[in-house]
């Protein structure tokens, strides 16, 4: 199995089509017969009992793919009925012949009125790739109609309403059970609010030859669990714990202490050989009653810190750190160390102040901290996340991991990447403090620092994944995690 998937923008996905055409001999419409045929063979699939089905076509290419899968479905015996707007009758050749073929066999079309016929599955083939606004007055009746019904629903290409270049919803997109992509897949259904509308995500190349793929760039990879291998190599026999990596935490200010600690034991269970960290005083009681193996210390003069610093593989900084004198005095000693850092949290809020450039750093800010960081809102952020990671980059010059349903993970020079992993129960505090100390550990481990924000956000994913899948997604807590993180960077 590949560790890595291409991810494709809506330029590219039609540059795939149209090169997909041409290795083809340029009939476009067999094309169009391999994508219905998919899709007919996905439904069979997830649905092999279905007996009435409702196609809704738009007026478009993915229309005429719904007009192939409606016939094949007609001739197979299905009871099928194509519903369509009145304005959306076929008009692009193709769909066109794709319709003629489906009335040829028999075939139904009923413009939509106020609801949708009774059905066993609705395949939504309205609009795919082809809408990049919000949809119309009329159209979004339709997919209303679509989303109240009871029968699930598989999408072709795109849940009809997603924008499947950001993985935004404008104003109402259908909500999928399946959804089956064609030829590439595309980058935006993996990340931000497309992932609550597009169901089991499916996906068939169409026999397209290979060399397609060679003639159109990607615009970002989706990790597997096989990426992390890939990065974490054996260890030598005669190892010792200096060649492990020394991570240094700061944080810790008054009575968020335990922030920091779930970063220095994350650092502990993803390989780090010696873990440190620098805090209140008044907190190290209780931090080495919890875990012994952590080097405590506390720092109340900035004297103190430096010292510490020097000894350190890299840094995590900001997990309950504070905004305050003491807070602002550490980050300053720390961001000033010329060490490889982590920074999360307060370390982020207080960089945004002063945003400058910075030198060998990742950044894992949340949508709230990456507005802060842009001078902008959580819902710019969140309505192009592929955007927003990339101004990060360039604001920072510095690996970014942009956290979410769909976390991206940026660098400059380099195809960003999203974590095909994690679930709903990770929206709890300290997940965040958690997934700095996993990346802290594997940038001290000497891994670079794309590789290691890359692997680090997918190993903390899976765990949550582990964790979640034992006894449920809501209540779980960030240290449910640690033992899935031992796993997964020994996996």
């Amino acid at each position: 199995m590949s560790a890595t998937y291409p991810l494709f923008d809506n330029a590219a996905g039609k540059a795939l089509d149209q090169h997909a055409t041409t290795a083809l001999g340029g009939d476009g419409y067999l094309l169009m017969q391999r994508a219905g045929q998919a899709a007919w063979q996905c439904l069979l699939q997830h649905w092999p009992q279905a007996r009435r089905l409702v196609v809704v076509c738009g007026p478009g290419n993915n229309g005429g793919d719904g007009y192939v899968l409606a016939r094949l479905a007609r001739r197979a015996g299905r009871q099928v009925t194509v519903v369509h707007l009145q304005a959306h009758s076929p008009r692009s050749g193709l769909a066109q012949r794709a319709c003629t073929d489906y009335l040829g066999v028999g075939g139904q079309v009923e413009w939509f009125q106020h609801e949708l016929p009774d059905a066993d599955v609705v395949v939504d083939a309205l609009f795919g790739i082809g809408l990049d606004r919000a949809p119309d007055a009329a159209s979004s009746r339709l997919i209303d109609a679509i989303n109240s019904q009871p029968a699930p629903v598989l999408a072709l290409d795109v849940p009809s309403g997603v924008d499947a270049q950001r993985g935004s919803v404008a104003t109402v997109a259908v909500v999928a059970s399946c959804t089956l992509q064609f030829i590439g897949q595309h980058i935006g259904l993996r990340t931000g609010a497309a992932l609550e509308y597009g169901g089991a995500l499916a996906f068939d190349d169409l026999d397209v030859p290979v060399q397609v793929f060679a003639q159109v760039a990607a615009q970002a990879t989706l990790l597997e669990p096989e990426f992390i291998s890939r990065c974490l190599l054996a260890r030598r026999r005669n190892t010792h714990k200096g060649e492990s990596g020394r991570v240094v935490c700061v944080g810790g200010g008054h009575g968020t202490a335990g922030a920091v600690v779930l970063a220095a034991e994350a650092a502990l269970r993803s390989g780090a050989g010696l873990v440190a960290v620098a805090t209140r005083e008044r907190h190290l009681p209780a931090i080495l009653a919890r875990r012994p193996e952590i080097m405590a210390h506390g720092i109340e003069s900035g004297d103190d810190l430096p010292p510490l610093l020097a000894t350190a593989d890299c840094i995590a900084l900001g997990p309950g750190l504070g905004q305050g004198e003491w807070a602002s005095g550490l980050h300053a000693l720390t961001m000033a160390s010329g060490k490889p850092l982590v920074l999360d949290a307060d370390a982020l809020n207080l960089l945004a102040k002063r945003p400058a450039p910075l030198v060998d750093a990742i950044l894992t800010p949340h949508p709230g901290e990456a507005a802060r960081l842009l001078d902008s809102d959580t819902s710019s952020i969140q309505r192009d996340r592929f955007a927003a990671a990339q101004a990060l980059v360039e604001r920072f010059q510095s690996v970014i991991v942009l956290k979410g349903a769909g976390t991206i993970i940026a660098a400059p020079g380099q195809l960003p990447r999203v974590i095909n992993a994690g679930n709903p129960g990770m929206a709890v505090g300290g997940m965040g403090d958690l997934l700095t100390g996993v990346i802290a550990a594997l940038r001290g481990q000497g891994l670079a620092a794309f590789e290691a924000a890359s692997a680090g956000a997918l190993i903390h994913s899976l765990a949550a994944d582990e964790a979640a899948a034992k006894e449920g997604e809501r209540g779980l807590l960030p240290s449910d995690l640690l033992p899935w993180l031992r796993y997964w960077v020994n996996h």
